[in-house]
């Protein structure tokens, strides 16, 4: 996903970069590792350390928690830029991604794919030998998931959602089992709520920029009448399954009243933008959709932080 739909969805203005800063060599090399999308894993993967770590805050082990987002990036730069060298000729068709580096010629296929491979290589290593092994081997095999299986299929079914959804959530594994060393029923609960999140996540921008994936030959929606219908359900299904999750950490005793309260009023909420999308079909309810999605996960994690400190 390139960082446009996030501008989108803040209301700003989708300026393009002079023809200088395009052609920096350092400026397409940065954007190759998808930072936008970055901020969001390295959110997710220190939200899952802290609830994880379980220590107070004078004996919080802050260096423990730099090496593991500086891993988890690492990685994620990684399979962003791998990822853009596999679509570089799908990508070279749509409106939203031609702009891209290798797209648009100013990287060469082959250098990408040295500084992806060196970047996962690097950031799988880093992992094991800085953090935990078990770390590296969730980053490894979220990195196979998602290059291997959801990459691959977005082109043949509308399933790749579910398939890559899978890998998608895997950054609060990699940040839970770093700080705690295992995975128990707060870490599953994350990954419950980032893999729930990534549907109606998805399926705004996939809605939004339809006719761009139809072109390229993506087949993230389904052909015909079926289309809307798949959006829809794969907006709200999910959505309402968030509102149990809010409800868990209550009954597991992980959370108060007041942070289980705030949490359900923003899984409403949620519901309520997936809903309308579901029933309006427009691209202006998509747009407020993906809004509402990057609103909401940032203040979740927040709140499920807000147990643990």
């Amino acid at each position: 996903m390139s960082s446009e739909p996030l501008l989108v969805a803040y209301g700003l203005p989708i300026v393009q970069p002079s023809h200088f800063v395009r052609s920096n060599v350092l400026y397409n090399y940065w954007t190759l590792t998808k930072p936008e999308i970055n901020f969001l894993i390295g959110l997710a993967t220190a939200a899952a350390f802290v609830v994880g770590n379980g220590e107070p805050l004078a004996r919080f082990p802050w260096v423990l928690l730099v090496h593991t987002l500086l891993g988890t990036v690492l990685v994620a730069s990684g399979a962003g830029t791998l990822n853009q060298v596999i679509e570089r000729q799908l990508d070279a068709q749509m409106r939203r991604t031609s702009r891209r580096p290798i797209a648009a010629g100013r990287i060469e296929p082959i250098h990408a794919l040295v500084f992806g491979m060196l970047l996962s290589l690097v950031g799988c290593t880093y992992l094991a030998l800085a953090v935990r092994p078990a770390a590296s081997l969730l980053a490894v095999l979220t990195l196979v998931c998602y290059l291997f299986l959801y990459t691959p299929l977005k082109r043949r079914t509308p399933m790749c959602t579910l398939v890559g959804a899978f890998p998608g959530a895997m950054p609060v594994l990699i940040g839970y089992v770093a700080a705690a060393g295992k995975l128990n029923s707060p870490a599953w609960l994350l990954y419950t709520i980032l893999f729930l999140w990534q549907f109606p996540h998805f399926m705004a921008i996939a809605w939004m920029y339809r006719e761009d994936y139809a072109r390229a030959g993506y087949v993230v929606l389904p052909q015909g009448t079926e289309k809307a219908t798949f959006m829809g359900w794969q907006s709200v299904l999910p959505s309402l399954a968030l509102l149990s999750v809010t409800v868990a950490p209550l009954v597991l005793r992980h959370a108060s009243p007041a942070v289980t309260g705030g949490t359900l009023l923003l899984s409403l909420s949620f519901l309520y933008f997936a809903a309308r999308l579901a029933v309006v079909r427009s691209n202006t309810a998509a747009r407020r959709l993906l809004l509402a999605s990057v609103i909401y996960l940032p203040l979740v994690f927040v709140l499920e932080v807000l147990t643990r400190v």
